[in-house]
């Protein structure tokens, strides 16, 4: 389940209107229209992108009256984030080696300047 959840959310962040749209629910609730207005989209194409996105659970549609604002749903997103932590490991003792390359060559440089 957790590995189908990462697929949709990797789906859904891989277009950037939809970034854009998380981005601005990041800052709080919003209808459709606030959330298409900057866009050069239309209302409908917009609609798509939050069906995407709400689908893939990273965001839901409240209802108060006539108002259905939209608010960002962090969980998928604490998903992805545990998933690229496990590659923390990997990435950290690569630069650790780069570090240690670069000492290197800093140190062959010094003695041959001396």
């Amino acid at each position: 389940m957790a590995a189908d959840q990462l697929s949709a959310t990797f789906s859904a962040l891989a277009d950037p209107t939809r970034r854009a749209i998380l981005s601005r629910l990041a800052h709080g609730e919003a209808t459709v229209n606030e959330l298409a207005a900057p866009f050069e989209v239309s209302l409908q194409a917009v609609s798509k992108h939050l069906k995407v996105l709400e689908q893939a659970g990273l965001i839901s549609r409240g209802r108060t009256r006539q108002w259905r604002p939209c608010r960002l749903e962090a969980r998928p997103l604490a998903v992805v984030a545990d998933w690229v932590s496990e590659y923390r490991q990997f990435w950290e003792t690569g630069f650790d080696r780069l570090d240690e390359h670069l000492r290197q060559i800093q140190a062959a440089a010094k003695e041959n300047d001396e």
